[in-house]
């Protein structure tokens, strides 16, 4: 685990949410060589964690408060960030710990502007509901187009990341939260003549994904010192032992792939992907 109190305040800090995205399918695509963007940024495997929600709401919720999802192994694992509490068994001497009841709220004190860029339901800022999380950040922007119908959404939203970050001066840290919708259902317009959502049109949406992956990561090679946390808010089932959707425990909706990293500047993106 990185010294957090280091990051913070030199680093950008960017924070994907790749909703609805599971496991075993980023885990399968990434050892084929299909997400080869995605391969390149985070230089590894996704990593298994245990998510804290089985649905966007309270995924976020936790997330903001500093509850990551959790290695799927045993013992107590280190958090990057957390909200002061008493009796906290996961702050460590390297945990940055905020007084304010929410990493967004924390970063902003520490001199951060902060971005939620929407993607599904509970970002669109359409209804009180849409707009708790969003309300939380500096700037905050959604569109139908960045929603889980837009078959370009994923494009659109990091090309709105990028204009964000190039308007940026170079010496304002900023905090980009993305929270990417394509892989939710529906998600069969990601192949040709499919008729229903299934593991293989949740597989096509995240490879349209990695395809879109340079337009963000060409921008925060523009930038100084970045952070990132790349991860799944919860999975989703396709009928497995009878579940559709999420919102359940099943194994298929709480393991994630997540992944923490520096980002490197040395990778050559290819345009040509888009």
């Amino acid at each position: 685990m990185p010294d957090m109190n280091a990051i913070v305040g030199t680093h950008d800090i960017v924070f994907i949410t790749l909703d609805t995205l599971r496991f075993d399918v980023a885990s399968a695509l990434m050892k084929a060589g299909r997400t080869p963007n995605f391969s390149a940024w985070i230089g590894k495997d996704w990593e298994k964690r245990h998510t804290p929600g089985t649905f966007t709401y309270a995924a976020h919720h936790a997330f903001f408060a500093g509850f990551l999802p959790t290695p799927a192994a045993p013992g107590r694992h280190p958090r990057l960030f957390a909200a002061k509490f008493g009796g906290s068994e996961t702050t460590t001497t390297q945990t940055a710990v905020f007084e304010e009841a929410t990493i967004v709220e924390g970063l902003r004190n520490r001199g951060y502007r902060s971005m939620c860029i929407g993607g599904v339901g509970f970002f669109n800022q359409q209804t009180p509901l849409g707009n708790v999380f969003p309300s939380m950040f500096d700037e905050a922007e959604w569109t139908p187009e960045f929603g889980v119908t837009h078959p370009k959404s994923a494009e659109l939203q990091f090309g709105r990341a990028a204009q964000w970050l190039d308007g940026l001066n170079d010496d304002q840290r900023a905090f980009l939260f993305i929270n990417v919708s394509a892989m939710h259902q529906p998600n069969r317009h990601y192949i040709d003549g499919a008729d229903d959502d299934d593991l293989h049109t949740h597989a096509a949406a995240f490879e349209y994904v990695d395809s879109c992956l340079p337009i963000l990561a060409e921008a925060l090679s523009r930038r100084d010192s970045v952070f990132c946390i790349v991860c799944a808010d919860h999975g989703t089932a396709y009928g497995e032992d009878g579940f559709e959707g999420h919102r359940l425990a099943h194994d298929v909706v709480t393991h994630v792939p997540y992944a923490e990293f520096l980002h490197k500047k040395d990778v050559l993106w290819d345009s040509e992907k888009r």
